[in-house]
Formats: structure tokens, C-alpha cells, sequence
């Protein structure tokens, strides 16, 4: 881990693009030098990374919502649990 910086593991949704957000406005800025600029690359790519895993688990928890006859959910079930 990178000093001064959170373990992006531990880090929550949100925390995670707040801080890719941060990351892009300085590459963007244009006022990093280049090995830093590297650096701050890997580090978005790590955030895009665990961003996009925790968007999948929040998708996958969605779509075992378990639905009536009448179309309406009636209960859910964790994404990681087996089919039955």
C-alpha cells in the first residue's frame, strides 16, 4: 500500500470514487510529474477496479430478488447463496 493512503479494500463505494475522482483531476490537471503520474494511474486503475467489483456484487444481490405470480418481489436472497 502506498504511503497516505487507505487500503482500497477497506475502502467503501463511495470512498473508492471520491477518491478516483481525486485521482483523475489531478492526471487531468496536468501538474503531476510523470513518474507520479504513473503512480496516480495505477492507484485510479486499483480504485476503477474495486469500484466495478462492488458495483457487480450490488448488481448480482439485485437480480436474486425473488418475485411472486404477480410480478411483485417478495423476498430476497443474498447473492452468494446456491440456487436451490
Amino acid at each position: 500500500m502506498e504511503q497516505g493512503h487507505p487500503d482500497i479494500a477497506a475502502m467503501s463505494f463511495e470512498d473508492a470514487l471520491r477518491a478516483l475522482e481525486d485521482v483523475v483531476r489531478r492526471l487531468e490537471g496536468g501538474e503531476v510529474a510523470l513518474d507520479d503520474s504513473i503512480a496516480l494511474y495505477e492507484r485510479g486503475e486499483d480504485l476503477r477496479k474495486h469500484c466495478q467489483a462492488r458495483l457487480d456484487a450490488a448488481q448480482a444481490r439485485i437480480e436474486k430478488i425473488v418475485t411472486g405470480t404477480s410480478g411483485a418481489a417478495t423476498a430476497t436472497r443474498p447473492f452468494d447463496e446456491a440456487e436451490r
